[in-house]
């Protein structure tokens, strides 16, 4: 019995949630869920959309499923999901972009994970107006923490036996800040190389990246890269497999995991049986591997994408027309 917070969110989040929950159950993997409530929906009973609750739940357990959340207007946060990673030093937060449906895809043979610092870079929020002209961001890059994203990237590139990593950066014009990124980057690549010389390492540009993304995806394997960068190329990646709809990802700290889709809330379907649960459910995907359920993972993973390869059984963001019910029973019946 695995012990797990869940943060259902708020918008479709309970939904999509509580299908997920069905699959894995479905799957024989016993999880005692402790469910606590963040989001834009609990302002009124707590004051915050961000109770205290829900630090104490996820410290105790370690592990956290996190639907989709809505951060309200004016209510302090920037973002309640920055606010977690902040708050339990998620210092990694992660994006296989793997493909399950070539009908989605715009190449099939995209394998890639994208390694985001999680931490610092201009997501720090420091920022204000200089004089009534002009606003000023100030952007943070820490050795420290330049050093620890890269490390986690080898870390998983031996570990799951990838075969080359690629530091993405801006520091032809950010000399400084990107360039303190990369020399930490190449400070680790050098001490992986001498154990383990069979992993490449090279640094892109991030706008060439992007490029080299569309139009040669075959070629890049683990990518490693700052805040803001790691959110805009793991979003075009998404594109690249088929959307954010079909993309999981996680937050990793030393000893926290929070596994999250990374989609929006989608206030304007909630409650009408039409979401569609595979993010979440591919992020379980991963939850499940690092909770040592690795056999159950595998099944579930493999009976989606049969569902998404036959195309019979779809929601409308996907093409079709299936509810909620229908694609979590057609996954189940795959299982």
């Amino acid at each position: 019995m695995h012990n797990v917070t869940m943060i259902a969110g708020d918008g479709i989040g309970p939904e999509i949630s509580e299908a997920v929950a069905k699959i894995i159950e479905a799957a024989g993997v016993k999880i005692k869920w402790e469910k606590v409530e963040a989001g834009a929906g609990v302002m009124d009973k707590y004051g915050t959309p961000l109770p205290e609750k829900v630090f104490e739940s996820i410290r105790k357990n370690k592990v956290a499923l996190k639907g989709p959340i809505t951060t309200p207007v004016g209510s302090g946060f920037r973002s309640v999901n920055v606010a977690i990673r902040k708050e339990l030093n998620l210092y990694a937060n992660v994006r296989p972009l793997k493909v399950h449906a070539k009908n989605f895809a715009k190449d099939e043979n995209i394998d890639m994970v994208v390694f985001r610092e999680n931490t610092e870079g201009l997501y720090v929020g420091i920022e204000h107006y200089v004089g009534d002209e002009a606003a000023e961001s100030i952007k943070i890059i820490t050795r420290k923490a330049s050093r620890k994203i890269t490390e986690r990237a080898f870390e998983y590139a031996v570990r799951e036996d990838r075969k080359k990593v690629t530091a993405v950066h801006k520091a032809n014009i950010l000399k400084f800040s990107d360039g303190l990124f990369l020399e930490e980057a190449r400070k680790v690549a050098e001490k992986y190389q001498k154990t383990n010389p069979e992993i490449k390492f090279d640094d892109k540009i991030v706008d060439n990246m992007c490029m080299q993304m569309v139009q040669y995806p075959e070629q890049y394997d683990v990518l490693v890269m700052p805040n803001l960068y790691g959110d805009i190329v793991s979003d075009l990646g998404a594109g690249l497999i088929g959307g954010l709809g079909l993309a999981p990802g996680m937050n990793l700290g030393d000893e926290i995991a929070v596994f999250e889709a990374v989609h929006g809330s989608a206030p304007d379907i909630a409650g009408q049986n039409k979401a569609n649960p595979i993010a979440l459910l591919f992020s379980s995907v991963l939850m499940l591997r690092h909770l040592g359920e690795t056999e159950a993972a595998d099944r579930i993973e493999n009976a989606a994408a049969l569902v998404l390869n036959k195309g019979e059984v779809l929601t409308e963001d996907l093409g079709g027309s299936a509810s909620t019910d229908q694609i979590t029973g057609a996954i189940i019946s795959e299982l």
